[in-house]
């Protein structure tokens, strides 16, 4: 088994572009660590630098205990799964499993065993004769988790695995990559991912990172936690608007009252929403941003909390509608509903806002602390 430790993690490269900012995190033995964010925000060149493949400005990086800086990649005890496959185009797939192995001398009989058993694993017994130009994208991506796999790391690292895959194998592949960390939980991985979707099914932990316009705060951790910890609970406007598909309604506001146990706003429109948040150094007359996912807006007809807004489009997925809306002062919001929810373009509605379910960002975008 084998933790990872980053302590004040910095990365930089010629020219003093900074891409790593200050990351400190511990990545428990057995534990499914997501790195997610924006393109450009740093997350593989952070996987690169546990792997060894980037070498670190300054901090320090701990596997198992031992600090890794110096180390070479083959002597870290990780493995790692890459976007492109990197199969070997002239070797089978038994072959493409093996190499790894064979350049740490094992034993032929002992490499025959362990591919055959990661291969009955991967339910990939019957291709281990083929050359990868007789795959598919999904059974080379099961070949590239192979041969992470028979090297039993302490340390398993994923960089965007299934971003060349279609939809429907993602799907399947994801299932797959779960159901593989739950039989070998003994050792940790780090999965490194732009699609929240994977983030969000897969993760024990995730660390999202900043990118965007604030360069001072580019490649630090926005936040770390469970999944539904920054879905419930984003700590900033940055997680908000990235956490959550799609992303929470955010509409600016001015402080009209505050108490121990909640602030009420008023919108642009005059509409007054009241927030079960504490005011912390909130004030009445300052600005902030109401915050409310799509699934917790709810029709109403007038009454308080509520705001008024015009349908503007509205797309029927089956079992879900989302409507798109324009309030009175041009706010755009979404909507989420059942499936067969009647709704019509240009039809006014009236959508409550649950003062448990809002949030409130104060003019730094940091969240202020929620009272239920």
């Amino acid at each position: 088994m084998a933790g990872v430790q980053l302590s004040n993690i910095h990365k930089s490269y010629e020219g003093g572009a900074e891409v790593i900012r200050d990351v400190s995190l511990d990545i428990a033995d057995g534990e499914f660590c997501v790195f997610v964010g924006p393109s450009g925000c740093g997350k593989s060149t952070l996987l690169r630098m546990v792997a060894g493949l980037e070498d670190i400005s300054s901090g320090e990086m701990r596997i198992g205990g031992a600090r890794v800086n110096e180390l070479a990649p083959s002597e870290r005890n990780v493995a790692m799964v890459f976007q492109n496959y990197a199969l070997y185009p002239h070797l089978d797939v038994a072959e493409n499993m093996a190499f790894g192995l064979r350049l740490t001398g094992m034993k032929t009989p002992e490499i025959k065993t362990r591919v055959a058993n990661i291969a009955k694993t991967l339910e990939i017994e019957h291709l281990l004769e083929r050359k990868p130009k007789a795959l598919s994208g999904g059974q080379r991506q099961r070949v590239a988790i192979g041969r992470a796999l028979v090297r039993d790391p302490g340390v398993f690292l994923f960089d965007e695995p299934l971003s060349n895959l279609d939809a429907a194998l993602r799907t399947q592949m994801r299932v797959e990559i779960a159901r593989l960390h739950r039989s070998y939980g003994k050792a940790s991985t780090i999965y490194v991912t732009h699609d929240q979707v994977e983030a969000m099914t897969l993760a024990d932990k995730i660390v999202l990172l900043h990118t965007g316009a604030d360069v001072a705060k580019h490649g630090s951790i926005a936040q770390v936690g469970s999944p539904m910890e920054l879905y419930a609970n984003p700590r900033n406007l940055f997680v908000a608007g990235f956490i959550g598909s799609p992303k929470m309604n955010l509409l600016p506001a001015t402080v009209t009252q505050v108490s121990e146990a909640s602030v009420t706003l008023q919108l642009r429109d005059g509409a007054s929403i009241t927030a079960a948040v504490r005011p912390g150094p909130v004030t009445v007359g300052e600005a902030v941003t109401l915050g409310i996912r799509s699934e917790h807006l709810m029709l109403a007809h007038g009454g308080d909390n509520t705001i008024a807004c015009k349908v503007q489009w509205v797309e029927q997925l089956g079992d879900t509608t989302f409507a798109y809306l324009d309030t009175a002062d041009g706010q755009k919001l979404t909507l989420r509903l059942p499936g067969e929810t009647p709704l019509a373009e240009g039809e006014a509605l009236s959508l409550r806002v649950p003062p448990q379910r809002a949030h409130v960002f104060d003019a730094q975008g940091q969240a202020l602390k929620k009272t239920i």
